[in-house]
């Protein structure tokens, strides 16, 4: 593994543990010397990570769609920034490179990539590993939610063994260390849950 995309919030939050918990997840993939991909903002929790991760020594590449650029809110100070035309192409860049994703607290734009990247792998696109940084229990009842679909037969068990979650980066990025793909069945053998 060499870099790890993180999906986070354009906001701080109302907890300063969000915020830490940014800074400790900073702290943890410079310590394991991955690189940090992500939206390419300077604000809220994507601002958080970044500076942390540059300020400790570490990699950060963001991607960010021209149009959020010229509002003013993309990173001038990173590794590298990537100015793209749309959200269709920050989102293929930055899973093109990474080599796994962690959803950290934040907004719909956040649930929105998280699904997709759950999609991708549901649907054999890739083969990375999907986490959740469960800052002070902040997805719990997504994790319900994603339980009771698939108890109600919308979510096979496997489908659901694709997210990881976890409060603590460290735990999280050795899960990703460790990761062996899920062997999924595709589902066009059965299309029946």
């Amino acid at each position: 593994m060499k870099a790890i995309c993180v999906y986070c919030g354009s906001a701080s939050g109302i907890l300063p543990a969000y915020a830490a918990g940014a800074r400790q997840l900073a702290a943890n993939l410079v310590k394991q010397q991955l690189g940090l991909v992500y939206g390419g903002g300077n604000v809220g929790l994507m601002g958080i990570i970044a500076d942390e991760v540059m300020r400790l020594g570490g990699n950060v590449t963001g991607i960010i769609p021209k149009a959020l650029m010229d509002k003013e809110v993309g990173h001038r100070g990173l590794s590298e920034l990537h100015i793209v035309k749309n959200m269709h192409e920050r989102k293929a860049m930055m899973a093109e490179l990474s080599d796994g994703f962690i959803a950290m607290p934040g907004g719909i734009g956040t649930l929105e990539e998280l699904f997709e990247v759950m999609t991708w792998a549901q649907l054999g696109f890739h083969d990375k590993p999907i986490g959740l940084l469960n800052v002070e229990g902040f997805y719990d009842g997504l994790l319900q939610f994603l339980k009771n679909t698939q108890q109600q037969g919308f979510l096979r068990p496997a489908h659901l063994e694709l997210l990881y979650s976890s409060s603590n980066p460290a735990e999280l990025l050795q899960h990703f260390a460790t990761y062996q793909p899920v062997h999924i069945r595709k589902w066009v053998d059965k299309p029946d849950l």
